[in-house]
């Protein structure tokens, strides 16, 4: 119960700080109505999490105040509906374009991403290669677990999808980010399992293909 309560109450802050901007621990404590200390434990807690920081605003009597404000990563525990203004906007163009010019947006879309993170590859090994790829991924928010099989042969599982909706409708992107994979490691690049498709995860196979000429 009493972690119930945490979180609750770290959710209260997080909503404060989101509707009202940046505020003081004594403005918190105010606004949520409990004691200071807990509200510093609280605020505490956030700060290790990366959810907010602190400036210091230095006042013209007393001491510095420290003031409270979201990070970036916060923004994702809010709803947002950006999925829903893609999913209409991509419906809007196959209408007008059709499929085929839905499918080449995403085309360029991965060949933008390729390109953004070739330079990372470079003059790395193949292993070096898949453990950057699953950086990458999992600093999109793709969650990421590798699995080592062999020096030449890797498991790249993703549990999380953050286009999931939209490529539950538009399958290409899933085919563009495979493409995009063996492009970057000169691999070949199977997937078994697709959040998309309604599987708990997506499982890509990445073998080297300079193994697989020999």
């Amino acid at each position: 119960m009493d972690q119930q309560l945490d979180i609750s109450t770290r959710d209260k802050i997080l909503q404060l700080l989101k509707t009202k901007g940046d505020l003081s621990a004594k403005e918190i404590t105010e606004f949520i109505g409990i004691t200071s200390m807990a509200v510093r434990r609280h605020i505490n807690t956030l700060e290790k999490d990366g959810l907010i920081e602190s400036k210091t605003i230095r006042q013209p009597m007393g001491r510095p105040t420290a003031i409270y404000h979201l990070t970036e990563q916060a923004e994702t525990f809010f709803p947002n509906k950006y999925h829903t203004l893609t999913l209409d906007l991509l419906s809007e163009l196959e209408l007008d374009a059709g499929s085929e010019m839905v499918d080449r947006l995403f085309d360029r879309r991965g060949e933008s991403l390729r390109r953004n993170h070739a330079t990372k590859m470079q003059g790395k090994s193949f292993a070096e290669k898949v453990k950057v790829l699953a950086e990458i991924q999992n600093d999109n928010g793709y969650m990421v677990e590798l699995e080592k099989n062999s020096e030449n042969e890797y498991t790249l599982m993703e549990y999380n999808c953050p286009i999931s909706q939209i490529a539950k409708k538009y399958n290409h992107a899933c085919t563009c980010e495979m493409k995009m994979f063996e492009s970057l490691l000169g691999a070949e690049v199977g997937r078994t399992e697709c959040l998309a498709k309604g599987d708990k995860k997506c499982v890509y196979t990445i073998k080297n293909k300079m193994e697989l000429s020999h």
